[in-house]
């Protein structure tokens, strides 16, 4: 059984609002319930307050005129390292799991026989 990756596939889906989960992972039970709402809410609230105090930290600095070093960000050169860091990020969040979610799949299937 594939328990490591429904469950890991379970949690981010339920961290980003989409609710969907493998069949064979039987969700219905009062843990998982518990802990897909406390995901949906880490999901939710966890992006949601650093985002604003962020927001509220730039919102009290004063703007500098635009210099010989800055970076505009209205080129495709900002575009694409903005796409590049958020797809690089993105990556390195999940390649850890899906990489070594069936190695220890596989050995919980082999110690287990």
């Amino acid at each position: 059984r594939l328990w490591f990756s429904e469950v890991l596939y379970a949690l981010s889906s339920a961290a980003n609002n989409n609710g969907s989960a493998f069949a064979g992972l039987s969700v219905n039970t009062p843990f998982y319930n518990l802990l897909l709402a406390l995901a949906m809410f880490i999901g939710r609230f966890g992006v949601i307050l650093p985002v604003l105090a962020i927001a509220g930290s730039l919102a009290a600095k004063k703007r500098q005129p635009a210099g010989n070093g800055t970076l505009p960000t209205s080129g495709p050169l900002f575009v694409g390292l903005l796409v590049g860091t958020v797809m690089l990020v993105g990556a390195l969040t999940f390649i850890p799991a899906l990489a070594l979610g069936p190695v220890a799949e596989h050995l919980k299937v082999w110690l287990t026989r």
